[in-house]
């Protein structure tokens, strides 16, 4: 049965240092069908494992900054030496369709798509469960050189410290449980009145019904 109240779409971000599970995480409430994954355009070099249109847009910097000047980014930011942004037409268009979008972003990225859209956002940051882990999972990884995962490790100390300008905060530590915090985040959001679209005149409907 279909509801009598629309909703309008809300932008989901999750942020971490690399390797404290936001990736993952996103991947996971994609294939639960719980939004659409925003994909990023960046300069960065593919890695092995990934899918260019699929995992992000690999475009040259050229390119990127032709879209960043005809404001075509809903936020960009420059991160470990390369640019990484988000195209702004396909999100606008996913949440005045009432679909949820899904974004793997940093807190550089995460204050622009906030300033722009403030009320659609919602935000959780993913914390691992030691800097210990953390180191640990980078290098199960395997896909990047020693010293980049040094860079990254350093660059995690400042990550972490931006916490305080999320919405929610997870523990990463057991990967299921944390999903499952997402999942609860989500449908909490969902329901907040200002993203229902139509729920004055629904209500004032009930109110006009009369009981025989």
């Amino acid at each position: 049965m279909k509801s009598p109240v629309g909703r309008r779409g809300l932008i989901l971000i999750l942020s971490s240092p690399s390797g404290a599970g936001k990736t993952t995480l996103t991947r996971s409430l994609v294939d639960d069908r719980a939004g659409v994954l925003s994909i990023s355009v960046t300069t960065r070099p593919k890695r092995p494992s990934e899918i260019d249109g699929k995992h992000y847009h690999f475009i040259d910097v050229e390119e990127f900054m032709a879209l960043r000047d005809r404001d075509e980014l809903l936020e960009w930011a420059e991160v470990h030496g390369n640019f990484y942004g988000t195209p702004r037409k396909p999100v606008e268009k996913a949440l005045a369709g009432g679909q949820d979008m899904i974004f793997d972003i940093d807190y550089q990225g995460t204050r622009q798509v906030r300033q722009k859209l403030p009320e659609d956002v919602v935000t959780v940051f993913i914390l691992p469960p030691s800097f210990k882990e953390l180191k640990a999972r980078l290098e199960r990884r395997a896909e990047d050189a020693p010293e980049v995962i040094q860079k990254r490790l350093a660059n995690a100390r400042v990550e972490m410290e931006r916490w305080v300008e999320y919405d929610y905060v997870i523990v990463n530590e057991d990967l299921g449980a944390s999903f499952q915090s997402l999942k609860a985040i989500q449908a909490a959001e969902r329901l907040k009145r200002d993203r229902l679209v139509g729920l004055p005149e629904f209500v004032q409907g009930l109110l006009a019904e009369k009981l025989d």
